[in-house]
């Protein structure tokens, strides 16, 4: 099946790389995806972003798997909903109905939270997920039957370790079955532990804790994720075996670009 450059290269064992799109816009989430064959995944930030859920997240979605003709990066929903404020349910029923391939849970705290993410991202047996979209299987270039085959094991299912209290379940949340990548948010988990935020890297202190947070992951048999804001940073994270690396956003990418060419013009 094409497009799901996230999956493959979790099957591959390979680091894929990615990027954060905070905007809206068709052609601006369309520029991104093609921007570069080694992107491998697009988080669509809903949460943080100023991309709406309905209907931002459906257009950006349908643009990214559309960007490339024999398949690119993987569209990856943030919900606005955060663990904490148990409403995640709707929102992961409306991510994966407009085609995501993943999804990504903010501050997901406990392992019975963890369970019911993955219960809304399952079609039964498996989970509680509801079946009814007409647009959602068009967009993974399948018919019904093959999406309803297939869903339960292509797409991605992540939750971010961002604050105190999850770093004290992170094992028992890494065990949880279905939970495919453990994400780690590290400004919020700065924030959490009583420490600055990552600038451009974090303190001492929380790198202890985000190293605590791979190896639970990998000793559980999941992936682990991490935001980084530049290709150095990236590739330090590469280096120490994440599995799924954030490079640069969307709008970070634009601002640097802009100074570092007005800069090399006025000299």
């Amino acid at each position: 099946m094409s497009g799901l450059s996230l999956l493959n290269a979790f099957k591959a064992n390979k680091t894929a790389f990615g990027v954060w799109l905070t905007t809206g816009g068709v052609f601006h989430a369309r520029t991104v995806a093609q921007a570069s064959p080694y992107l491998s995944w697009i988080v669509i930030d809903c949460e943080h972003g100023l991309i709406p859920l309905v209907p931002g997240a459906a257009e950006s979605i349908t643009a990214i798997h559309g960007a490339v003709p024999n398949g690119g990066p993987s569209a990856v929903v943030r919900i606005p909903a955060t663990g904490v404020s148990g409403s995640t349910s709707w929102q992961i029923k409306y991510a994966l109905d407009a085609g995501a391939r993943g999804v990504l849970v903010p501050m997901i705290s406990t392992a019975g939270k963890a369970k019911e993410v993955v219960s809304d991202c399952r079609f039964p047996p498996a989970g509680r997920r509801g079946f009814g979209s007409p647009f959602t299987h068009g967009n993974w270039g399948v018919s019904v039957p093959e999406y309803l085959a297939t869903a339960n094991d292509d797409i991605s299912v992540m939750v971010q370790i961002e604050n105190q209290e999850a770093v004290q379940n992170v094992e028992e949340i890494a065990a949880v079955d279905g939970i495919d990548v453990l994400f780690i948010g590290p400004y919020d988990l700065s924030i959490s532990l009583g420490y600055p935020t990552p600038n451009p890297d974090p303190h001492p202190d929380v790198e202890k804790v985000i190293q605590k947070i791979l190896q639970a992951a990998h000793g559980a048999g999941k992936k682990c994720a991490i935001y980084c804001s530049s290709g150095e940073q990236a590739a330090t994270r590469a280096a120490q075996g994440f599995d799924m690396i954030n490079v640069t956003s969307d709008m970070g990418a634009m601002a640097q670009a802009i100074a570092a060419n007005i800069s090399a013009a006025i000299q």
